[in-house]
């Protein structure tokens, strides 16, 4: 499909909950730090993890920006490639956004990544939660959008689409937000490891195994993340997006220090009949 004629992505979410978080955005974006770039970020409905995405974009200079990069995971579509929306602009409730054809045309040329249906777009969730922060955050800043679905990618390819993106970060006008939930735990998700003889409690448990992930996560080690993903499973729905940034601070000039500044989970699970989904929000600044 030609992204000229693809005309708008319409945003799918209630509107109640983008007017409830500006509201929360308005009393939490007051302070900002040097030298941001990128951050991993949830993407769960806003009553759950909003309070967690607040933490990460109050950190953005939004007067430093002119781009912003959307990196989220494919919930709905089974591929292999890094998918790019056939939109022109995105339709939120805020406003319109201009999707970057001329970064979009450069991805393009290395044949590694595709147009994605309109439809696909617009069902996926892991870029759309994103708008109404990104629009609050840039209200006073012309800026340019690039969504990126990223698909079921194994390591070589996360190092491949790291190679490709990296040198984007060595652009200080360019922010990437990196949509991703952490721990999906309970029968539902088919995800119940806990350890409470270690632990004390199956949210403690959780949590414990969020943060050996957000520890390697902060030493920018794409291995060692692989390697934890092997061993414990954990059901990390944006790993694929997380593993492409680990890889992609390999291919920048710049050097980089990522910074985990909240967690938290759906609900304080105690039992094995009982579900949860874990938040968590970092900073990457230049170092």
């Amino acid at each position: 499909m030609d992204a000229a004629d693809a005309g708008s992505k319409h945003a799918r979410a209630i509107i109640s909950p983008y007017v409830t978080q500006c509201n929360c955005l308005t009393a939490q974006s007051c302070t900002f730090a040097a030298n941001m770039e990128c951050f991993p970020c949830s993407h769960a409905g806003l009553r759950y993890c909003g309070h967690v995405m607040a933490c990460a974009y109050k950190h953005i200079q939004p007067q430093q920006v002119s781009r912003v990069f959307v990196v989220g995971p494919s919930h709905h579509v089974y591929t292999k490639q890094c998918l790019l929306s056939p939109a022109a602009s995105y339709s939120t409730p805020q406003g319109e956004i201009e999707v970057d054809q001329e970064v979009y045309e450069q991805l393009l040329q290395t044949g590694h990544f595709v147009h994605m249906q309109l439809d696909v777009d617009e069902a996926e969730h892991s870029l759309e939660l994103q708008m109404p922060f990104i629009m609050h955050t840039m209200r006073e800043q012309s800026f340019k959008l690039v969504p990126i679905m990223v698909g079921a990618i194994d390591p070589t390819r996360e190092a491949m689409y790291g190679r490709l993106l990296g040198p984007f970060l060595d652009d200080p006008t360019n922010l990437f937000v990196i949509s991703s939930d952490f721990c999906h735990w309970g029968q539902r998700f088919g995800f119940t490891y806990y350890d409470t003889q270690k632990h004390g409690s199956i949210s403690r448990s959780i949590q414990w195994l969020d943060n050996v992930a957000m520890d390697i996560i902060e030493q920018a080690d794409p291995e060692g993340f692989t390697a934890y993903l092997d061993k414990y499973g954990n059901t990390i729905c944006g790993r694929h997006p997380i593993g492409i940034l680990l890889n992609m601070f390999q291919h920048s000039r710049l050097q980089h220090t990522i910074s985990f500044k909240k967690y938290d989970q759906s609900s304080k699970c105690q039992s094995v009949r009982e579900s949860s989904v874990s938040y968590a929000a970092a900073i990457v600044t230049i170092a």
